[in-house]
């Protein structure tokens, strides 16, 4: 069992429910949901405003909310909107990609750091990355991670790692079948030992496929990830990820970064329909995937330091 540094874990404990599982609440979306808000005059003061309601009524529910540093971040400490009991996870990455759509490459948000994010407040920071173990920018994306895993050691924060697949055939918007859990399982094994200590994962099955086949693949992820992992929402039905994450968790994954499964009805919504489905529906979603969350802890993976050293902040 791996013991992290007094950073890390204490980024995680403050991150996670009181036994242990990790309850995220996803709200780190920037032009594609811009682009699904209802017209408006200031389209990034209506995704600020929208941020702010989702944060406002769902995270009391969650044990941790993961916003993006243009949006969300600030605007949610200094409005009073995130709760100075609930944990903050920023993103580290531009939002979108370059390349083409079969070598993607990822990047940085300019003018954004691990350690403004440390400054800000944040208890762990996110770096999303496209990556498939055969593109020819995989080399490329490997080295971002470890990069900016360097700079978590360094600034002694946890990071979370967020890899979405894609498939290198340019009809192919997306993998599917077998493909799929190939990729996804072999992205855990590469990526998680470049320093990351958490991974948000894709589902490594189809939705089309039994419950077995979900079991199975996603036991074989968590063999593949050297760190806890927790389990995206994608674009799926809150149904349809309230069984999956059912399904990962009892298969070792140690919790939810859920987006728009819980909140996606809410987008096509304004005024007091938005806030009433927020404060009923989305919360009652919040919380259900909290109480599954719990069943397979971050701590099974990370053990902690029975002895430390009287003078161990002299070198730290």
């Amino acid at each position: 069992m791996t013991s992290l540094s007094p950073g890390k874990r204490r980024g995680l404990q403050v991150c996670s429910t009181a036994s242990g599982g990790m309850a995220i609440l996803a709200l780190d979306h920037r032009n594609a949901l811009r682009k699904l808000l209802p017209p408006s005059p200031d389209p990034s003061a209506a995704l600020v405003r929208f941020k702010m309601e989702v944060v406002s009524f769902l995270s009391t529910s969650a044990s941790a909310v993961l916003l993006d540093p243009e949006f969300g971040a600030a605007q949610a400490i200094l409005s009073d909107t995130l709760p100075g009991n609930v944990g903050l996870i920023v993103a580290m990455e531009a939002t979108g990609y370059t390349g083409n759509p079969v070598e993607r490459n990822s990047r940085l948000l300019r003018g954004w750091s691990v350690a403004k994010a440390k400054r800000l407040g944040a208890n762990v920071v996110k770096l999303l990355v496209y990556y498939h173990p055969e593109s020819p920018t995989a080399s490329a994306v490997e080295r971002l991670v470890q990069e900016v895993a360097d700079e978590c050691m360094l600034q002694d924060i946890a990071l979370l790692l967020e890899p979405l697949s894609y498939s290198l055939e340019a009809e192919k918007a997306n993998l599917t079948g077998s493909e799929r859990r190939r990729v996804v399982i072999e992205t855990a094994r590469r990526l998680t030992p470049l320093g990351v200590d958490a991974l948000k994962a894709e589902f490594p099955a189809e939705t089309t496929q039994s419950p077995g086949q979900w079991e199975s693949a996603c036991r074989e992820l968590s063999e593949a990830s050297s760190v806890p992992w927790v389990l995206l929402s994608a674009s799926v039905d809150f149904a349809t990820y309230a069984h999956q994450v059912e399904v990962a968790c009892r298969a070792g994954a140690s919790g939810v970064a859920a987006g728009r499964a819980v909140w996606q009805e809410a987008v096509t919504l304004s005024g007091e329909h938005r806030l009433e489905f927020l404060a009923t529906t989305g919360r009652e979603r919040m919380a259900l995937l909290s109480q599954l969350s719990d069943i397979s802890p971050w701590t099974q993976f990370y053990g902690p330091t029975q002895a430390v050293e009287y003078n161990w902040y002299e070198c730290y």
